[in-house]
């Protein structure tokens, strides 16, 4: 007999008490908008990432991932990028492989620069497009990984 593991998530669970985050999150100089769908959310990020509010996005991108199966982060819009950004790119991807949510991230020109030069062996999830990120995502996360039942 098998039966499907359940991974405790490196995000906090679903609080009860709460409806999900808001659907949009601003800074001073970014701003987001997260659309969600049947089992995970596309996070659309632009504006500029520095160290005054990547903290601010990284919270907010953890509170979406909380309910989340699969997370697409589009970055396609995001102008600049810090190396603040970075470290909380790693930190989105440290969390999500965690809490085994799937996700990808799609990055503009400024996060492609920022990623050639302290990601060189590509271990953050990049795809080309949104469309390729949630194929990419669905596909994995309809994947049950199973284990025996302890006797």
């Amino acid at each position: 007999m098998s039966a499907t593991r359940v991974a405790e998530s490196a995000f906090p669970p679903p609080r009860t008490d709460t409806t999900f985050p808001p659907q949009t999150w601003e800074s001073h100089t970014a701003h987001s908008t997260a659309r969600w769908g049947r089992s995970g959310a596309v996070i659309s990020v632009g504006g500029e990432l520095d160290a005054a509010n990547a903290g601010q996005l990284a919270d907010y991108v953890q509170r979406c991932a909380g309910y989340c199966e699969w997370l697409v982060l589009d970055l396609h819009d995001l102008e600049f990028i810090g190396t603040a950004g970075f470290s909380i790119l790693q930190t989105i991807n440290t969390r999500c492989t965690d809490g085994q949510i799937y996700w990808a991230m799609v990055p503009s020109s400024a996060v492609s620069r920022l990623l050639r030069i302290c990601d060189p062996d590509s271990a953050l999830p990049t795809t080309e497009s949104v469309a390729a990120a949630l194929a990419t995502v669905q596909s994995r996360s309809r994947l049950l990984q199973l284990v025996t039942e302890p006797s």
